[in-house]
């Protein structure tokens, strides 16, 4: 007879990532959700190693602390949702803390357990409608860009940003907080690549590369992607933007919507798999959207076939200018330092499991000193702007701002431009801020 393999805590294997079953009636069954909830966070409740990650954690052990058993029996199921509403999807428990996750016979998934119950409250419209108004119009990224940018509309959009006291007085209308930074637009870019550079293979890159330009680069920050077009062509990589795509789907996935989610996967799936099909490599300069390819897409739809081979050919961009470094291929003729930057890691692109490869790339600029913050800015997107969850955000960011001020850094950084903004809001020092690539960009001295 086999032995029973042994099972243990943590280890230094990955963890494995089962699909995520949401089209099937149980995974909504709000019954068999709660009964999940109350295992899960039992185990959560003796083990308590995740609490500094987010306010979900501490939300969840002061329900049990002050309940009347000190456990999770003791706590109304109804306060589920309290732990459910704080989670932003960060997969940093996940990923980097947990050691009940699979292969753990207990096998936790705390990240796809608050998804349920996401998808559950959104299903059951369990907010009011303003919220509902609110969060819908928040997540429709590209729908919301495009408003916003309607002549006379921007006008307003722009004032009303700016104006503390319509701010306030507009606040418990909007939902939004009134001293949450909202973000500026750019102009729409006509972005020029050079079509005559000849590509030259490195490792598993092809040195072409197609660009998801994303909803926040496309609405708030295009000038980011002309910056990316730089960097890769001067060092010989082949580069297109890819026209017409929408949104990557974490904002809806954020909100429980899986069924927008899907819709904006059929759309974009087709445009990137053609792009693979004649010769590309994807890159996305936001984490998020990486992310949601390389994982969250693949784990919804795992019989996606398209899905299985985007997720073999889409980059963080210094991961891919990493895998070039490594034969040889990305040129290091800087003109500029940089001098001291502080630098967040973005949760997004923590648990991708690709290692500091923005931190390695920035270092090898001569008399430049790298600091990095391993720690959640508490942005999220959509989580520091809402009026409910803007002061948890600023008290997650709190830590991150400190360890910048106390760099006395020249710079400070994130590869989500989102984080980067939010510690700056917190942060009590002024910095020249800028995306990764962009101080690359700064570095090369390109115009």
């Amino acid at each position: 007879m086999s032995e029973k393999p042994q099972i243990k805590e943590g280890g230094l294997d990955a963890p494995t990532r089962y699909p995520v079953k949401w089209k099937k009636e149980e995974f909504t069954n709000e019954e068999e959700f709660l009964k999940e909830a109350e295992r899960v966070f039992d185990v959560c409740h003796g083990c308590r190693r995740c609490v500094s990650l987010c306010e979900s954690f501490p939300t969840l052990f002061d329900l049990i602390d002050e309940s009347k058993t000190l456990e999770v029996d003791g706590v109304e199921k109804n306060d589920f949702q309290k732990v459910v509403d704080e989670c932003y999807m960060c997969d940093l428990c996940y990923q980097t803390k947990c050691p009940y996750v699979p292969p753990h016979e207990w096998a936790i998934d705390f990240p796809h357990l608050m998804l349920r119950g996401k998808t559950i409250a959104h299903k059951k419209k369990r907010k009011s409608i303003l919220k509902r108004l609110r969060d819908k119009a928040l997540t429709s990224t590209d729908s919301l860009g495009h408003i916003l940018k309607i002549p006379l509309i921007d006008v307003t959009y722009r004032k009303l940003s700016k104006n503390k006291f319509l701010r306030k007085t507009t606040s418990h209308l909007t939902g939004i907080h009134e001293l949450a930074p909202l973000p500026d637009f750019e102009k729409t870019r006509d972005y020029v690549t050079n079509s005559e550079l000849i590509p030259e293979e490195a490792g598993t890159t092809r040195g072409k590369v197609a660009i998801f330009e994303g909803c926040y680069c496309r609405n708030y920050k295009p000038s980011l992607v002309e910056d990316l077009i730089k960097v890769l062509e001067h060092n010989e990589i082949l580069v297109k933007v890819i026209s017409e795509e929408k949104c990557c789907g974490m904002p809806k996935f954020d909100l429980g919507d899986l069924d927008a989610v899907e819709k904006l996967m059929k759309f974009n799936a087709p445009l990137l798999e053609k792009e693979i099909n004649l010769g590309f490599d994807i890159i996305s300069l936001v984490p998020s959207c990486v992310l949601m390819f390389k994982q969250e897409l693949p784990l919804l739809f795992d019989e996606n076939e398209s899905l299985k081979n985007i997720k073999r050919h889409i980059y963080d961009p210094f991961e891919y200018l990493s895998k070039r470094d490594a034969d040889g291929k990305l040129k290091k003729d800087f003109k500029s330092s940089l001098g001291k930057i502080a630098y967040q890691i973005a949760c997004h692109q923590r648990v991708q499991n690709i290692g500091p490869k923005t931190k390695e790339v920035l270092e090898m600029i001569p008399s430049t000193e790298v600091n990095t913050i391993e720690r959640c800015s508490g942005h999220d997107g959509t989580y520091a702007v809402k009026k409910e969850t803007y002061e948890n955000s600023i008290k997650i960011a709190r830590p991150v701002a400190r360890k910048a001020d106390e760099f006395s850094a020249d710079y400070l950084t994130s590869d989500c431009p989102l984080a980067a903004s939010q510690i700056e809001h917190v942060a009590s020092k002024d910095f020249l801020n800028g995306h990764p690539i962009s101080l690359l960009k700064k570095a090369y001295n390109l115009k």
